[in-house]
């Protein structure tokens, strides 16, 4: 039995009711009291039906379960098929909250083990995720200056820092404040065109424009952009006739102060299988870094994301997840959402052990990438120029101490080491000389920015 296809307001909540009839028979009445109770139809038209969910939680769980079964009752209730969108309860707040949370692409999710859930793009025609803007960007001592350079360019396209380029590892937010910038532009500027792509795509587009005999419209797509975002240059790298185009195109908008925007994971003086040319234009403008988040910053991300998704979680987990995942922002976030789902579902704190089989893969990864004492020692030993054996000497001239200060505060943010342990890879040092030095370092980098850029380039480097 089919309804009519274009109802009015007055007739939604008759529709619904119809829909949720259909979805009955395929759901536990738990399952459907618990996840389509509190779900109204607040739009419908002949190609789109968007749904009003409590919170984003609801929006992800079903799209990860029932997403099929909706669809179906829609098909069989509507006579046709309908783009299903969500949207939330509290909108005055939350949604714009919500746009800052990565929205979960599609797949099963168990109640026994809620699966980690990927970031769909809510693109805009530009190549943008909505969801990459200033406001959504949580800014620390280790992107704050990466932040500033992009809001200046953002304010003053192709006049301030042209070419700005980002630099740092992955998931620490260069594609998210690359993006910042175009959201900043296109918003401010009507009609500004911003082009954000990966350089995989521009090498794409370059091909076909060959094989089609289009680089006429290949070039005036890229060379009348007013700013162009281009990620990953480093793939460029071995693509000889890409770099060529890429190296004309990026002379045609610079020399028509049109912003350019890079991204690599690595700084230019690094990219060493790209053209010497190419690089040296990278290095015209503004180079920043974004170095991997501190714990305090780790867990500010992780109250604003559990803000987006509506969830109260205590205190105590934000920290074990601030301290369990350390290198990857995209990961901190994985692992927050899986959390949450399983807060969402039973309604309940998990408890460590029941967050530690929840993110087993996770924190497995970050075991295998995690950094022990020696290397630290060596790797700060070899950037101050000193003696290996003076991490551990009772010496104390000025040139010694402070490097050995560096490494025992590496040693207390970057392992698993107790204080005792930290000390008595330190020649035998008590738990008090530990805390003194990371103490000492943590007020020195706030006071002090060569020593911030210093301990922040130490920790990326044992990271890489």
């Amino acid at each position: 039995m089919t309804v009519d296809k274009s109802p009015t307001d007055q007739d939604l909540p008759f529709v619904w009711e119809k829909i949720t009839d259909q979805l009955r028979g395929d759901l536990s009445e738990d399952a459907f009291t618990r996840w389509f109770n509190g779900v109204k139809l607040i739009a419908l038209s002949d190609t789109d039906l968007t749904l009003s969910v409590p919170s984003h939680i609801y929006q992800l769980w079903i799209e990860s379960n029932y997403l099929d079964l909706l669809r179906a009752a829609t098909l069989y209730i509507l006579g046709g098929e309908r783009k299903i969108h969500f949207s939330f309860a509290n909108s005055d707040g939350a949604a714009d909250g919500a746009l800052c949370a990565a929205a979960p692409k599609r797949k099963l999710v168990t109640e026994q083990e809620v699966e980690e859930v990927e970031e769909k793009p809510a693109r805009a025609t530009n190549g943008l995720n909505l969801r990459n803007t200033f406001d959504c960007f949580v800014v620390g001592a280790t992107n704050q200056y990466a932040r500033a350079a992009c809001l200046a360019v953002a304010n003053q396209p192709g006049k301030t820092y042209n070419p700005l380029f980002l630099h740092g590892g992955v998931g620490l937010g260069k594609t998210h404040l690359m993006q910042a910038i175009g959201h900043h532009i296109a918003a401010k500027k009507k009609g500004a065109k911003v082009l954000y792509i990966t350089s995989e795509t521009f090498t794409n587009d370059f091909i076909d424009a060959i094989q089609n005999n289009q680089l006429v419209k290949f070039r005036k797509r890229y060379r009348q952009a007013d700013v162009l975002l281009i990620d990953d240059v480093q793939f460029l790298k071995g693509k000889e006739r890409s770099q060529e185009e890429f190296f004309h195109t990026f002379n045609s908008l610079f020399d028509g102060h049109k912003q350019i925007v890079l991204s690599s994971d690595r700084p230019p003086a690094e990219l060493a299988d790209l053209e010497a040319r190419l690089v040296s234009r990278f290095d015209w403008g503004l180079t920043a870094e974004l170095q991997p988040p501190d714990v305090e910053m780790r867990v500010a991300i992780l109250r604003k994301k559990a803000q987006a998704l509506e969830i109260q979680l205590s205190k105590e987990i934000f920290e074990y997840l601030a301290e369990r995942v350390r290198t990857n922002v995209r990961r901190l976030e994985g692992a927050l959402t899986r959390v949450a789902s399983y807060a969402s579902l039973n309604g309940s704190q998990p408890s460590v052990e029941k967050i530690e089989h929840l993110l087993k893969d996770i924190l497995a990864e970050e075991a295998r990438r995690s950094v022990n004492i020696d290397q630290i020692q060596k790797r700060v030993a070899e950037h101050f120029d000193v003696r290996l054996a003076d991490m551990t000497s009772k010496r104390r001239p000025a040139n010694i101490a402070f490097p050995r200060q560096i490494a025992m505060y590496l040693a207390r943010e970057l392992t698993k080491g107790s204080l005792s342990e930290i000390g008595d890879s330190f020649g035998g040092r008590d738990h008090g000389t530990v805390l003194h030095a990371h103490r000492l370092v943590k007020d020195r980098m706030k006071k002090e920015e060569k020593v911030r850029q210093t301990v922040g380039f130490l920790e990326a480097q044992l990271h890489r």
